[in-house]
């Protein structure tokens, strides 16, 4: 025995590294959090996509604790309020992407305002979606620098307040030179959309390192969302190999992700930063137009390759099980699964416990700490219940006849879909048996749980009697800019 610990203890520090043995609880890293949208968890070459060229993103895959059982909200506004903070959307009166029930409510602490008030710069690059009114803008929720666009996608405007600055509703424009909100402030870019907030995002990252302050750096592009736009080079490969044009255009978006991805990667590379920062990966939620078909050479095709049922808005697994990387270069495990049941909701505390912060007070955050897993994936994890509703019902509506439509609950081993289905996701992952007559026990325990959250829940709902704004706020505020002085030609910060 003494020989065998005389061969093995030398060995330990290869596979345990001193900061995961001593926890990471407290630790700082600097945090870079890239959020794609309408990027399915199939669309990643890592994940079997017969076409896409993804290497950057395979290669941070391969570098990665990956969280294989990983669940979001069906819809974007409502994931990026449950990871502001660390609770389900309904909690923060978000039950929709527009017509002001996008908003997260002000009585909610961020985890930008957490971090931030512990020491750390935060910078969000691309997408916020949660209010483009004044109150509700990210550089008054905790970010100390703000580079995005407004409303649900570059362009976008509807009848209320959720309404992207004028100029970049023009086609065939667009997401070509944009004219983006820089901290309060409208200016004008040059280049394509996705390029632009990550060079936006490393020149505020390298100004950040240099004074060794830690950050939180979050990323959030617009790609692939559609209207599906790619400089046309970037999408002739796959038009060479007989796609359709819109599919081409979808797929040329989502590598060039991965070209900027590969960016990232290669700067904090350059700036010896890769073992002082966690990179986490995610999407908001499952594939956009996962049923639809695209044609090669003129024949229809599938352009789902999850093999999830559905995709996104909906309950079932295609709506919000989606990918995440963890990766932490010398400190976290590298190509470890963590087949555990989590959510976006588990990343606000998390994020908090890595920065030694306090969690805001009340009961706010419902998540959990995935320390535990990141530290010892096969650390014990209590089941659980996660809560899934489309929301998205009319305005005005009687919210109390949508109870039962469009929801799920997912615990480690089924999923309650609707109040009539029950799929073993254990055994079933693609959910083609409903074995709702089983499990009368696991459907009497699940609708239990769910009569409970709903209950606590619809109180919360504080936008569903807002009116519409009258004015959109993005609008009003890029006329009266334009009319003082003028819109300001933005100038990419150094690398």
């Amino acid at each position: 025995m003494t020989r065998l610990l005389s061969l093995v203890l030398p060995l330990l520090p290869c596979f345990v590294t001193p900061l995961v043995a001593a926890g990471l609880a407290g630790s700082r890293p600097n945090i870079v959090f890239v959020l794609t949208d309408d990027q399915g968890k199939g669309d990643l070459a890592c994940h079997g996509h017969p076409f896409l060229r993804t290497p950057h993103l395979d290669r941070l895959y391969a570098q990665s604790t990956r969280f294989t059982d990983f669940h979001v909200s069906p819809t974007c506004s409502p994931t990026r309020s449950a990871l502001m903070s660390g609770r389900h959307e309904f909690m923060n009166g978000v039950s929709h992407t527009m017509f002001e029930r996008e908003r997260l409510t002000l009585k909610a602490t961020t985890v930008a305002e957490v971090l931030h008030r512990a020491g750390y710069a935060t910078g969000i690059f691309g997408k916020w979606h949660l209010g483009d009114e004044e109150a509700y803008q990210p550089y008054r929720r905790g970010f100390d620098e703000s580079f995005i666009h407004g409303a649900g996608g570059i362009g976008q405007k509807y009848d209320s307040s959720c309404a992207d600055a004028p100029p970049n509703s023009e086609t065939p424009r667009r997401y070509f030179d944009p004219v983006i909100n820089h901290n309060g402030r409208f200016v004008q870019t040059k280049g394509y959309c996705t390029d632009l907030f990550f060079e936006a995002a490393l020149g505020w990252m390298k100004a950040r390192a240099r004074g060794g302050k830690p950050f939180l750096a979050y990323i959030t592009p617009n790609a692939p969302h559609f209207p599906h736009i790619a400089p046309a080079p970037a999408r002739q490969r796959f038009i060479e190999m007989g796609f359709d044009v819109e599919t081409a255009t979808r797929w040329a978006m989502i590598e060039n992700i991965d070209d900027n991805v590969g960016r990232l990667l290669a700067r904090l590379t350059e700036w010896k930063l890769e073992e002082k920062t966690l990179v986490i990966f995610m999407t908001d939620n499952g594939q956009a137009g996962g049923s639809r078909r695209g044609e090669r050479h003129g024949q229809p095709m599938s352009m789902d390759f999850s093999g999830f049922k559905s995709a996104k808005n909906s309950p079932h697994e295609g709506g919000t099980n989606v990918p995440s990387f963890w990766q932490w270069r010398g400190v976290l495990p590298e190509g470890r699964d963590v087949p555990r049941l989590a959510a976006h909701i588990d990343v606000f505390p998390t994020l908090v416990a890595l920065a030694g912060a306090v969690l805001p007070g009340g009961n706010q955050v419902r998540g959990r700490n995935l320390l535990p897993l990141l530290e010892n994936p096969d650390a014990p994890w209590a089941d659980r219940h996660l809560f899934v509703h489309s929301g998205r019902w009319p305005k005005g509506a009687a919210i109390e006849s949508f109870k039962f439509k469009s929801c799920a609950v997912r615990s480690a081993r089924f999923r309650f879909v609707n109040n009539k289905e029950l799929y073993d996701i254990a055994a079933d992952p693609f959910e083609k048996h409903n074995v709702f007559e089983r499990h009368p026990q696991v459907v009497a325990e699940l609708r239990a749980a769910y009569d409970r959250w709903w209950t606590e829940a619809l109180p919360l709902l504080v936008n569903e009697q807002v009116p519409d704004s009258p004015v959109r706020p993005y609008w009003e505020r890029y006329d009266k800019q334009r009319a003082a002085g003028g819109i300001p030609v933005w100038t990419p910060p150094p690398l």
